[in-house]
């Protein structure tokens, strides 16, 4: 079977994510950003808000323990879009598809 870099990029990562927050929202959550002739993913500017708010609520010290859930989902959703970039980048600097172990 044959796959284009990106495709064979995210079948074979080795990171699972065990949930999606039920507060974020399933269009526009994600942009599409070119980067050195990369496409990168990264959270929508309405998701980097409502994280930014949470952040603060933590901060503060009023973050609710729903919030405080939320946000850590949130946190494994940004660590998977990091780790999926960095092989994005990776790939581009080698020429090969970067795969995860």
């Amino acid at each position: 079977m044959h796959y284009g870099r990106e495709s064979a990029i995210l079948v074979f990562m080795n990171v699972t994510l065990n949930r999606l927050p039920r507060t974020l929202p399933r269009e526009n959550a994600v942009e599409l950003v070119l980067e050195q002739g990369a496409i990168i993913f990264r959270a929508s500017s309405a998701v980097r808000r409502h994280i930014e708010d949470l952040v603060d609520r933590q901060k503060s010290g009023v973050i609710s323990e729903n919030e405080e859930s939320e946000l850590d989902a949130l946190e494994e959703i940004d660590d998977y879009l990091s780790h999926v970039n960095r092989l994005i980048r990776n790939s581009n600097k080698t020429g090969e598809v970067g795969l995860a172990s």
